[in-house]
């Protein structure tokens, strides 16, 4: 479903009511909708949670996976039940059962994924903002190669588009909810006023005994910028040294890298320091682009969603970047764009400071 609709060129994001000061006004918004299996937990964050992490074993297993000893669970999540907490506060009045209490710890589904599948390697939450998902992977492969754990199950989520929470982002001028998705998020075309919010959960597998995987985990780094909490250091020198940080861990030359999945979030600041070190460490013809214009940035979940995306294009055989729609970097890519072997950088710059960059290669013959 997620492939089928970045390949169509249309955006996730869907005019919808509800939003604004006065919840009178309509916004595009990318989100989950209502559903999934009430058994699997009181709110949406959970069903998704629950429905993303089984969706991406039955994947695995229908790929000749077989599930180790030791599996572990990484949740990459910002910010959890929302909705709940905010029913919790002003609905409720903080009156609730204790069972449905509960169900607002993050703790929960992941207890209860863990019991459903029998798993019994750590399990614990991973933080970091936009680049919580980088930040799990990175986790997940240390994990794995210190001897930890023999597998990993990475679930991202964010189902947070609360009116409050849209409002604020739009406040703070980097999202935008009056325009359409295409028109008003361009990462690194002229004319972009900001990201678009979405929602997602994306579960994956994570192993050194996979017989068929999408793509290989070369390596990666993180850093923190500590200069502000919502900018980017003007010098980005902390930025530049992930990216030199990655490519190390990876030992892999710059001059690999073919392809730059990009944060990409369509502000200026972010475009503007990933542009600059895409200009300054790799080859003229990497190619480099972002899918937020396409499923929204999914906050928490996002860049997890932007390493599945390139991950299924090795196995696919295509990109599915966005359409250009403004004068653009002469090394963004657009539209589906042939995948042809080749490394995959992929970076995610997390509000207050955070820095990631993981290294990426299709699987082995």
């Amino acid at each position: 479903m997620l492939w089928d609709g970045l390949v169509s060129g249309k955006s996730a994001a869907v005019l919808t009511g509800g939003f604004g000061r006065n919840r009178d006004e309509s916004a595009w918004v990318a989100a989950v909708p209502e559903g999934g299996d009430p058994a699997d937990g009181r709110g949406r964050f959970a069903r998704a949670m629950r429905a993303s992490a089984r969706e991406a074993i039955e994947d695995a297993k229908g790929r000749g996976w077989t599930p180790g000893r030791r599996v572990g669970l990484l949740h990459a999540v910002v910010i959890g039940e929302a909705y709940l907490w905010k029913d919790f506060y002003v609905t409720d009045k903080g009156k609730l059962r204790l069972r449905d209490y509960l169900a607002l710890m993050p703790s929960t589904p992941m207890s209860t994924f863990m019991q459903e599948y029998g798993f019994h390697g750590p399990a614990m939450n991973v933080s970091a903002m936009c680049a919580s998902g980088n930040a799990g992977l990175l986790t997940a492969k240390a994990w794995l190669d210190a001897g930890i754990v023999d597998d990993v199950v990475l679930v991202a989520t964010d189902l947070s588009l609360t009116p409050e929470n849209v409002l604020h982002f739009t406040r703070l001028g980097v999202a935008v909810a009056n325009r359409e998705p295409l028109d008003g998020c361009r990462p690194f075309q002229e004319g972009s006023r900001g990201f678009v919010m979405g929602e997602a959960s994306v579960g994956m597998v994570l192993s050194n005994r996979s017989d068929k995987p999408y793509a290989v985990t070369l390596g990666g780094a993180m850093s923190h910028d500590a200069y502000h909490v919502t900018s980017i250091d003007p010098e980005f020198p902390e930025v530049r040294r992930c990216f030199v940080e990655a490519l190390d861990n990876a030992r892999v030359p710059a001059e690999e890298v073919r392809y730059v999945n990009a944060h990409g979030p369509g502000t200026k600041q972010c475009d503007r320091v990933e542009a600059a070190i895409v200009e300054e460490m790799f080859r003229p013809d990497t190619g480099i682009y972002s899918v937020k214009p396409l499923a929204g940035h999914c906050q928490g979940a996002a860049s997890a969603v932007e390493v599945a995306v390139a991950a299924l294009g090795y196995e696919r055989g295509v990109i599915p970047a966005p359409p250009s729609v403004a004068e653009a970097h002469p090394q963004l890519l657009h539209g589906e764009f042939g995948v042809d072997g080749g490394l995959t950088v992929k970076s995610s710059l997390g509000m207050g400071g955070h820095n990631s960059v993981v290294v990426l290669g299709p699987a082995r013959a």
